[in-house]
């Protein structure tokens, strides 16, 4: 079957070969902001290890928003045995959230070995995690002990991780439909102001098995559409986002759940990426949470600040420093954090311009992907100043400034 490629919106798509979806170079986007302040809760993070024998420190930043993932609090984890809960962990993730002002994203699922159907799907760790649970009673005391446990202290739970990858769901997407409806049920009973968040597939792969879980009617439990936004292959750019949060969003629109939030629960670039320097990583992570609040996400959960195993590392556990991704995501904040974006786009010239507003006073987001670039600054912004990304602000009297792959904040008078 031959591929054709169509528009959707402002974004270029191909369909080909039925389920499979293959993303058109994007070469220009208009992107159309949430109209709204960006809210802190937008910055969120995965932590792994605050609970190890020699356990990360807080980040020395705002973490409003902080997904448990790779936290060694999944469901197998916290009823080891049918019955028996270890909560020492979770209780005191709990207690760091709200010491430190986080709200908490808690991941749902990953079956223990004695609560999985046969024959036990094996992943990379051990037999029975990625199958659905034999008995839908033991998922449901499950989610209601947790949820009765941490009534008003946990405001989001997500059902599952990854359910299009078999390394975490073999079952059925029946399957994950009816536990997202009881565990659904279940939460919004106990807690009714708690958030729930659908199955997260991840990259453009699986967005197919997104369609088929909201065709399914999986859409309607949910408060809000999770996504995992890696971009495919991990040497892309993040401007390779856009797209894939583009048709995510046809997708949702096709499937009645349009008005809906998409949150992004899990993105960054892992260690294939082979990130050439650690200030072209700071680059990559600026860009990519500029452009998916461009493009219409609500939350950004970074994977993840302290694990040293990734292409882009923030927190250097070994060297006990932050690195320049992770000062960037501390600068991202501070610029972006009760701003509204009113547009960005890319010229002709391959120039990225995302345009804040704050207080009544104008402010640009200017890039150049491919490199060093020399950018004509418009007169009507009237530039008074530019901030680089890892830099200082520094006053502007010429016509034209040097941009680059990171980010410069620009400010008009």
């Amino acid at each position: 079957m031959r591929a054709h490629c169509r528009r959707i919106g402002r974004h270029a798509l191909v369909w080909a070969l039925g389920a499979a979806v293959v993303l058109c170079p994007v070469r220009s986007a208009d992107l159309q902001p949430p109209k709204m302040a960006i809210p802190a809760v937008y910055f969120g993070l995965h932590i792994h290890h605050l609970a190890s024998p020699v356990p990360s420190p807080w980040p020395d930043m705002p973490v409003p928003a902080w997904r448990l993932w790779d936290a060694d609090v999944r469901w197998l984890e916290l009823e080891p045995s049918k019955g028996q809960w270890r909560f020492e962990k979770l209780d005191g993730y709990v207690a760091l959230a709200q010491q430190h002002g986080a709200e908490i994203l808690l991941t749902l699922g990953v079956t223990p070995a004695w609560a999985a159907a046969p024959p036990r799907a094996y992943t990379n760790e051990r037999p029975g995690p990625a199958a659905p649970p034999r008995d839908l009673e033991d998922w449901r005391a499950y989610v209601r002990t947790v949820v009765q446990r941490y009534k008003g202290r946990i405001p989001a739970y997500e059902i599952w991780n990854e359910p299009n990858l078999r390394d975490f769901w073999a079952g059925s997407t029946d399957e994950m439909v009816a536990l997202t409806r009881e565990a659904s049920q279940i939460i919004h009973s106990i807690d009714p102001r708690a958030v729930v968040v659908s199955p997260s597939a991840t990259a453009a792969f699986g967005i197919p098995w997104l369609a088929e879980f909201l065709k399914k009617g999986g859409g309607q439990y949910v408060d809000v559409i999770g996504f995992h936004f890696y971009v495919d292959p991990q040497t892309r750019p993040p401007e390779d986002m856009v797209p894939v949060i583009q048709r995510v969003f046809q997708v949702m629109s096709e499937n009645g759940v349009g008005s809906k939030p998409l949150w992004n629960t899990e993105a960054g670039w892992l260690a294939v990426a082979k990130i050439e320097s650690e200030q072209i990583g700071a680059a990559y992570l600026a860009r990519a949470m500029t452009l998916a609040w461009a493009a219409g996400v609500r939350r950004f959960y970074w994977y993840a600040w302290d694990n040293w195993g990734l292409g882009i590392v923030t927190y250097k556990e070994s060297e006990h420093r932050v690195t320049p991704a992770g000062q960037a995501y501390k600068i991202l904040e501070q610029w972006l954090i009760g701003a509204e974006m009113s547009g960005c786009s890319e010229t002709p010239e391959h120039v990225w311009v995302c345009q804040l507003n704050r207080a009544g006073k104008k402010q640009w987001m200017v890039w150049h992907a491919q490199g060093p670039y020399e950018f004509d600054l418009p007169a009507a912004w009237r530039v008074k100043s530019v901030t680089p990304l890892l830099g200082d602000r520094r006053p502007v009297s010429e016509p034209k400034i040097q941009i680059g792959p990171a980010p410069a904040l620009l400010e008009g008078s």
